[in-house]
């Protein structure tokens, strides 16, 4: 999957928990949960296109981060939700699989982009020094 494809994947996963979010109940923890999911999952697609346009390895990584802690996060507030009866687990369960999948790929993106960084910098640690006249 190129980065193009994986920003719309982000940005319909984003637009799915809106969705979800909004069908919530209007009651107290309904309405928290609404926030916090819609909060988490635009937060997926936001971070993810921050990402792509880091400046360095360490900012990329860091942006990638992010991205998990909310994917997981949108993980929880569907399973919280479930357990509440706020939703059936036959709604949530396409876009809870969603949320485990981009979870999964960027924890995998981040740990790639962490061992291509110390493998650089293992390979200039040993890099002979040359002295210029």
């Amino acid at each position: 999957m190129n980065p193009e494809e994986l920003r719309e994947r982000t940005t319909q996963f984003a637009h799915r928990c809106v969705k979800l979010g909004l069908a919530l109940p209007d009651e107290i923890l309904g309405n928290h949960i609404k926030r916090q999911l819609i909060r988490c999952a635009t937060s997926v697609a936001s971070n993810y296109r921050a990402a792509c346009l880091a400046q360095s390895k360490a900012h990329f990584a860091s942006k990638l981060s992010i991205v998990v802690e909310e994917a997981d996060e949108c993980t929880f507030w569907m399973e919280f939700s479930v357990r509440e009866n706020m939703v059936s687990e036959k709604r949530v369960a396409p876009l809870l699989s969603e949320a485990q999948e981009l979870t999964a790929i960027f924890v995998a993106a981040r740990k790639t982009t962490k061992d291509r960084s110390r493998e650089f910098k293992s390979d200039l640690d040993s890099a002979p020094i040359i002295n210029n006249p």
